[in-house]
């Protein structure tokens, strides 16, 4: 694990919504957190969980609430929480009915460094988008065609 941060040694930071239909979240994602925690490559420093019911009725469950903490207390050593109680209710107009969501968010720790480096030098990213899995495969059926 990496030291605790300083606002200058922080690395970049995500969201990430992660949506489950049918509320048929298990937890099983909980050890791959954690693995990424546990090398180093990102910091948890949110973790929430949003469900939706048939009726379109909203409940947040924060980590400490039972059935879910269990799951997770591995990866849950955040010292500031980033998401407002009106961040996760926006989330939650988003996510279909009868559906769940883990909210994370987390430090790219791998990164930290690089993004010293980049302030220090009064350089800032000025794109940064994530490829999408389905063009990214596109990419490699391409190259199985060659």
């Amino acid at each position: 694990m990496t030291a605790t941060p300083t606002a200058s040694t922080f690395g970049p930071v995500d969201v990430s919504v992660i949506a489950f239909e049918g509320n048929r979240f298990n937890g099983d994602v909980a050890p791959a957190l954690a693995e990424l925690q546990e090398n180093g490559t990102v910091r948890i420093i949110d973790l929430t969980f949003i469900t939706k019911d048939a009726a379109g009725d909203v409940a947040v469950i924060e980590l400490a609430d039972s059935g879910i903490s269990e799951a997770f207390e591995r990866i849950t050593q955040s010292e500031f929480d980033l998401l407002s109680a009106d961040d996760l209710s926006a989330l939650a107009e988003d996510l279909d009915a009868n559906s769940s969501a883990m909210v994370v968010v987390w430090e790219n720790t791998w990164a930290a460094r690089l993004a010293t480096a980049l302030r220090d030098s009064h350089a800032e990213v000025a794109v940064l988008e994530r490829v999408p899995r389905e063009t990214v495969m596109a990419a490699f059926a391409a190259l199985d065609q060659k």
